[in-house]
């Protein structure tokens, strides 16, 4: 089986999470004192991060990618658009596989 495809779907669900939680639940945070909204956001973002980061290591080790590969993809997760941005190379790798 083919793990990048979960990847990349883990990928995009992670990077929404991401903006979500900078551009909406930050500023009801801050500006609307809610700070409801980060919790639940900031909660649903690190579950996501954390699967990210277990489907990353699965695919790394069964597509058998290098290193900088694997370092790549797990950088562009920090990133706020990261995710959306390596997302076509990722897909090339999938064709790859």
């Amino acid at each position: 089986m083919n793990p990048i495809p979960f990847l990349r779907k883990v990928a995009l669900c992670e990077g929404v999470s991401f903006l979500l939680l900078l551009g909406v639940a930050m500023p009801l945070k801050y500006m609307a004192h809610l700070p409801i909204a980060v919790k639940i956001c900031g909660w649903l973002h690190g579950v996501l991060f954390i699967t990210l980061c277990i489907a990353l290591w699965k695919a790394s080790i069964l597509a058998k990618w290098p290193s900088s590969r694997t370092a790549t993809v797990f950088i562009a997760a920090l990133l706020p658009f990261g995710p959306f941005v390596i997302d076509r190379r990722m897909r090339q790798w999938e064709a790859e596989f």
